[in-house]
């Protein structure tokens, strides 16, 4: 497969895994500013969809991968599970952290392991890795 549709794929993944965790936690926040601030993430996950999306179609005529139906359903019962007993906004937050800190790894490892993407594709996953540490820090606040 060609390097850089892969590390598109990959990027559109960890942006709809964050869309995902965010569309189930956020069904359990009661504090304003914290569903907010989550609203705002989703908001920006999405914007990174889209601009992959488009920069997908660049590369390949195919359907970029999403999140499937497994991956959804993992993720919703390991929230569902780590939250049974405290579903506090220091306990979402902390979910949130360690999803991200994830993706980061991932998108640090996808830059690391691929040196022949093309340098937009590399523009692109640096702005997913530079999100997500935007979001982790903002995450910080509420454990």
């Amino acid at each position: 497969m060609d390097t850089n549709i892969n590390v598109l794929d990959e990027l559109n993944k960890g942006c709809c895994m964050g869309v995902d965790a965010i569309d189930i936690i956020i069904k359990k926040v009661d504090e304003f500013k914290f569903k907010e601030l989550l609203e705002n993430q989703k908001n920006g996950y999405e914007e990174l969809c889209n601009k992959i999306d488009e920069l997908y179609r660049e590369y390949s005529n195919d359907n970029i991968h999403e999140t499937n139906m497994m991956e959804k359903a993992m993720t919703w019962y390991g929230i569902q599970k780590d939250t049974f007993l405290d579903d506090s906004t220091s306990k979402l937050a902390d979910l949130l952290i360690n999803g991200t800190n994830m993706g980061i790894i991932k998108g640090i490892k996808l830059l690391h392991n691929n040196p022949d993407m093309d340098k937009t594709i590399q523009n692109i996953l640096n702005e997913f890795v530079d999100y997500q540490e935007k979001c982790m820090e903002t995450l910080k606040e509420y454990l």
